[in-house]
């Protein structure tokens, strides 16, 4: 397993993991197989989108925030259960097939952490699996 550190600048962020993920998978050298990316964190998350338009992570953003706004009541006593509903939403791992030693994604897609209780700390979690 390798842990990859994640330093979050703001409340709400979406930053581009692919690189390091790939990184992982050089140093595993692994052909074929699985790759797992888990989050070990109630406030945050990991999702696949599009990574060639810099307004889709902004977009994501909004539109959860129009989902599960900022203040509504919420009864979570240390104010941040937006947070841990928008984390629900998008889920906490995401699973990626290896081919030819590189992850099996769309020409568009790309692998984010997503923040929502920033800034902070962050550790995501990578596993490979090699195909038999």
């Amino acid at each position: 397993m390798h842990t990859l550190t994640v330093k979050t600048t703001s409340q709400f962020e979406m930053i581009d993991i692919t690189r390091q993920i790939s990184e992982v998978l050089q140093k595993e050298t692994i052909r074929d197989g699985i790759c797992h990316i888990f989050v070990a964190h109630t406030t945050a998350a990991v999702t696949i989108n599009e990574n060639a338009d810099p307004d889709v992570p902004k977009d994501m953003i909004a539109i959860l925030d129009r989902i599960v706004p900022l203040q509504a009541g919420y009864r979570h006593g240390e104010g941040n259960a937006a947070a841990h509903a928008k984390a629900s939403l998008l889920g906490a791992s995401e699973t990626v097939f290896i081919a030819d030693g590189r992850l099996v994604l769309g020409t568009w897609q790309g692998i984010f952490f997503c923040e929502f209780d920033g800034p902070r700390t962050r550790k995501v979690f990578v596993t490979t699996i090699v195909a038999s």
